[in-house]
């Protein structure tokens, strides 16, 4: 599966999914939906009518009616996607939040947030690999986790905070994996993907 973001999207628009989708590839629509319950209906609704999208999300500090509206949506395709929130961000750490006047460490908020996207009927979360394991504890198994933050050993942090090797998610029990600037910005991406992939099915041997 293949991420469209926000960056790419607003660059190329949603042309660039049916170009993808036409490769045979499943796609990861991840524009982070955020805005009042009506307008993030719509925006869901018109993601599923693209092609080839399989999981999708919003940012569940929209609240609790607006990621209903966002489930609700999902019926109106011919498909159904999976929809995940996203918690929050692996760029903030505790001090960022407290800024943003959010009380509290980052893993007890993601928490709190799995709680209510789980609540709404939604598939799944977003999070780091740090709250991953409670998140699974309090959510339960089947609820869908996807881990972004993946950095390699020895790869470069950049923006990022609240980050983890692949094996590391892995063992935590993520589901995805979302991986991109380790690859997309690898002198040789190729080699980077593979590598990564092998961190990967070592773990989830270990893991099974």
């Amino acid at each position: 599966m293949v991420k469209v973001g926000s960056e790419l999207f607003t660059a190329a628009g949603p042309g660039v999914v049916q170009r993808l989708a036409d490769l045979g590839l499943q796609i990861f629509l991840d524009l982070k939906f955020h805005d009042i319950p009506t307008t993030v209906a719509g925006a869901v609704a018109a993601a599923v009518r693209l092609p080839g999208v399989r999981l999708l999300n919003v940012h569940a500090l929209g609240g609790l009616a607006m990621m209903r509206a966002a489930r609700a949506a999902l019926t109106r395709g011919r498909r159904r996607p999976r929809l995940v929130a996203v918690t929050v961000l692996t760029s903030h750490d505790a001090a960022s939040l407290r800024r943003c006047g959010i009380a509290g460490p980052p893993q007890s908020r993601a928490v709190a947030l799995a709680r209510l996207a789980q609540r709404a009927g939604l598939d799944g979360v977003v999070c780091s690999a740090q709250e991953l394991p409670l998140i699974r504890k309090v959510c339960g198994k089947t609820f869908l986790t996807v881990v972004p933050g993946i950095r390699p050993a020895g790869a470069a942090r950049a923006d990022q905070q609240r980050i983890a090797t692949p094996a590391v998610a892995i063992r935590a029990g993520a589901d995805y994996l979302v991986v991109g600037r380790p690859i997309t910005r690898a002198r040789d991406p190729l080699a980077a993907t593979e590598a990564i992939v092998a961190e990967m099915q070592a773990a989830l041997a270990v893991r099974v």
